[in-house]
């Protein structure tokens, strides 16, 4: 669909904005570039359509030289959405929408029909909306209509130059979401520019991350995350960065630390108020040292506690354990397959360490595969 190849430009014969830049993007792809401000993505993108001249390389579009076609036609054959949305304020909607469909021709009828159906495309009912004028729109809704003005000729290719920059998250949210939706519907090639790496993972098929006029790494979302090509991609992504190398190995890796426990000679009521402000719905008993005596569980004390009574009477003393030595697979297995709700975790004094419990274990794993994004 696109080829960049070898593409260079310079200004001022020494001030080197693109350096040798090669890329194929293939019909139908959602491609986002990335990166710092004056990486080159925007510059990049402009000279698609030609609002700048590569100093040096070839751009092919549907296998054609850019060069060789008239700038004006081949403008009017790729849509371009920028942030700045850049509406005409004396015209309405409707005659925004249909701006280059009339230039190429289209007649009044065909114009209408399309413009009313893109704005059914996002929600924007036509008998409301087509006769309205811009300044009667809230941003969200203009930048709308900007999308559809360049959707409006059916160009097989979009150019888009940070197109929700400028509005709230929620709004930008929902259109992300719109664009995303139109562009699979309509099948078009879409080459999206942003600074933001969340927008980029959300959107893309395709991430291309430049830096300095040169791309550092072009390649799905996943590949970007799990193996990026060097510092400066890691850096750059930053908390999406997925960690495989999973260095979960022991019950210590797993465990959920300072569990909450008590000293056997703790009343039933002051032990039920605990469980309360802790959400929990047992306690593990301790002596002075911390050393594990049992555990008493909420059921028990449903059962025959009263306000007299002290933990003791309700004690348990078979409670499953492992040590935080012990292998954190194993210990999983040991979980599922008995059933259990927890295990107590113990050093090789049987002092209590922590618990293992299915919570726990999927906070461990999400805190490594995610590593950095943790609330703590």
């Amino acid at each position: 669909m696109v080829k960049l190849q070898n593409i260079g430009k310079t200004y001022n014969n020494k001030n080197v904005i693109i350096s040798n830049l090669n890329l194929e993007i293939e019909e139908g792809q959602f491609v986002v570039f990335v990166g710092p401000s004056g990486c080159g993505k925007t510059t990049t993108l402009k000279m698609i359509n030609r609002l700048i001249e590569p100093t040096s390389g070839s751009i092919f579009i549907q296998g054609k030289d850019i060069t060789k076609v008239n700038p004006v036609f081949l403008r009017r054959n790729i849509g371009y959405v920028i942030q700045q949305i850049g509406l005409f304020p004396n015209m309405t909607i409707g005659q925004n929408v249909e701006v280059v469909p009339k230039l190429l021709g289209w007649s009044a009828e065909k114009r209408l029909q399309r413009t009313k159906d893109l704005l059914e495309m996002v929600d924007m009912d036509p008998s409301e909306y087509i006769n309205r004028y811009p300044s009667e729109l809230s941003g969200g809704q203009q930048q709308r209509v900007g999308v559809l003005r360049a959707l409006a000729a059916e160009p097989p290719l979009i150019l888009m130059d940070e197109p929700f920059g400028a509005l709230d998250p929620i709004t930008r949210e929902t259109l992300q979401d719109e664009i995303k939706k139109l562009q699979q519907k309509l099948n078009k090639t879409v080459i999206f520019v942003t600074h933001d790496m969340d927008e980029a993972l959300k959107l893309a098929d395709l991430i291309v991350i430049m830096k300095d006029g040169e791309i550092v790494q072009a390649a799905h979302p996943e590949k970007i995350l799990s193996e990026p090509a060097d510092d400066f991609v890691s850096e750059f992504i930053g908390k999406h960065r997925l960690n495989f190398s999973f260095d979960i190995e022991t019950v210590a890796d797993v465990m959920r630390p300072h569990p909450v426990t008590v000293t056997k000679d703790k009343g039933i009521a002051q032990s039920l108020a605990l469980m309360k402000s802790k959400g929990v719905n047992n306690l593990i008993v301790v002596d002075r040292e911390g050393i594990l005596e049992g555990i008493v569980r909420i059921e028990e004390i449903k059962k025959c506690g009263h306000n007299g009574n002290i933990i003791n009477d309700l004690l348990c003393r078979d409670v499953p354990t492992v040590k935080t030595t012990s292998n954190a697979k194993e210990t999983f297995d040991l979980l599922i397959n008995n059933k259990l709700d927890s295990i107590v975790a113990v050093d090789d004094h049987n002092k209590v360490c922590g618990l293992v419990t299915k919570t726990s274990i999927v906070k461990a794993l999400a805190e490594v595969v995610w590593k950095g994004d943790s609330d703590e």
